[in-house]
């Protein structure tokens, strides 16, 4: 309840009658102050009395629905703090990927803003400059827009503002740029190319099994790289996906080191079946490291004897992949343009990354036919909605290619008839 001082009746320049704790400045500027229910002296300052007026309102309105009047200092950072110490339920490091991603992006300039004058259009403002002026994807965009989402509903759950101002900001961004970031699988034919090359080229062939495997079974990067022998059942053909192997800043006095995690969901511990041209590759990776000598190094967490690693004993990382998957793409490449003339049509490899490889293999089941649920399983994905989209994609791809051949016979057999 607001508690007034008894006042004499005050006019404004423009000799309108003002409203207990209504007054105008020397400046011309209107001010309203009251007595706020933590009893401290608060302020509200407007150009003009219908705008002040209009605030004055907002005020009362807060006042009925239990807003807080003790935290309009309250900054986005403030909240930050208490989500940081109330958040659960998530992993690791997803939780520090988190925290990294805020106070990189949020915390130096717009976490300073008090929370209970935050606009929606003040959210789309921020998305805009994280995407036009510092080039970020949709995709980090979205693991920014997950925390600030969840650190304005902390808001509204402690009644320190009234609604959610970053509620559906990211699906309109989404729709406004058009974007759509679908991952590319590699064709039949660049598949065939990439590693046919890299088979038959000492200079790669040692990343062949490693590659081979991932586009062969969908493994994930963490959980390829995580690999030890004594996952691999050779008798029974079978894959134990029960780990990954990570590498992300922990946020102490080591900063970034390798951790082993679990899964994020139950559907990610699971049995892969080996093919023989599967086993065959980790076969050839047990031979090659026979031949160098080369022992893995190691130890993280009370894992060891890991299977793949670099020529220093020590197990990769999703960066060191790629950047060997882009220089390999590079120059097998500019051989094929160097046999050929520049006019000629020829067949290219894409630039891709290591999960790729993982989309490819699920893309190659969906062509095939392979039951949704087998997809699901084989994938360790635990939406299906996630599956369906791979399928629906190349559901889509295979019957506009078979359109486009049944258009070429008939025009074909138009020609000759």
């Amino acid at each position: 309840m607001h508690t007034y001082k008894t006042t004499k009746v005050r006019y404004d320049n423009n000799h309108v009658r003002l409203n207990n704790g209504e007054y105008q400045r020397a400046d011309g500027r209107y001010c309203y102050r009251w007595t706020a229910s933590d009893g401290k002296r608060r302020s509200i300052y407007a150009s003009t009395l219908n705008q002040l007026r209009f605030k004055e309102s907002q005020i009362e309105t807060d006042r009925k629905e239990g807003i807080r009047e003790d935290q309009s200092c309250t900054t986005v950072n403030d909240v930050y703090e208490l989500w940081k110490q109330t958040k659960r339920g998530l992993r690791d490091r997803t939780f520090k990927s988190y925290i990294y991603m805020y106070e990189l992006y949020i915390m130096p300039g717009f976490g300073k803003k008090r929370i209970q004058q935050v606009l929606k259009s003040d959210v789309k403002i921020l998305y805009n400059s994280l995407v036009e002026g510092r080039r970020l994807s949709l995709a980090t965009l979205d693991n920014i827009h997950t925390v600030l989402h969840q650190v304005f509903q902390l808001a509204v759950d402690d009644y320190i503002i009234r609604g959610n101002p970053t509620d559906r900001m990211l699906t309109e961004l989404k729709r406004a740029y058009g974007r759509s970031e679908q991952r590319k699988a590699l064709t039949v034919d660049e598949e065939k190319l990439l590693f046919k090359t890299i088979y038959n080229d000492a200079r790669y062939l040692p990343w062949y099994p490693m590659l081979y495997i991932m586009a062969n079974t969908g493994m994930r990067v963490g959980e390829l790289t995580g690999l030890r022998w004594t996952d691999v059942n050779f008798i029974k053909k079978e894959i134990s996906v029960n780990h990954n192997l990570c590498y992300y800043n922990h946020r102490d006095e080591r900063g970034c080191y390798y951790s082993i995690t679990k899964p994020k969901t139950k559907a990610g511990i699971r049995t892969i079946p080996m093919t023989p041209s599967v086993v065959k590759a980790f076969q050839m990776q047990m031979e090659y490291n026979h031949l160098t000598g080369l022992k893995c190094l190691d130890h993280i967490d009370g894992y060891d004897d890991f299977i793949f690693f670099n020529r220093f004993g020590k197990v990769h990382n999703p960066h060191s992949i790629n950047s060997a998957i882009h220089r390999m793409v590079k120059n097998i490449n500019l051989e094929i343009l160097d046999k050929h003339d520049p006019d000629d049509d020829v067949l290219l490899l894409p630039d891709f990354s290591c999960h790729i490889l993982r989309h490819t293999f699920a893309t190659r089941l969906c062509e095939q036919g392979v039951n949704i649920k087998a997809i699901q399983s084989i994938m360790g994905q635990s939406d299906i909605h996630t599956t369906m989209d791979i399928y629906i994609n190349v559901t889509n791809d295979f019957n506009r290619t078979e359109l486009e051949r049944f258009d070429a016979l008939l025009n074909k057999d138009s020609r000759t008839g």
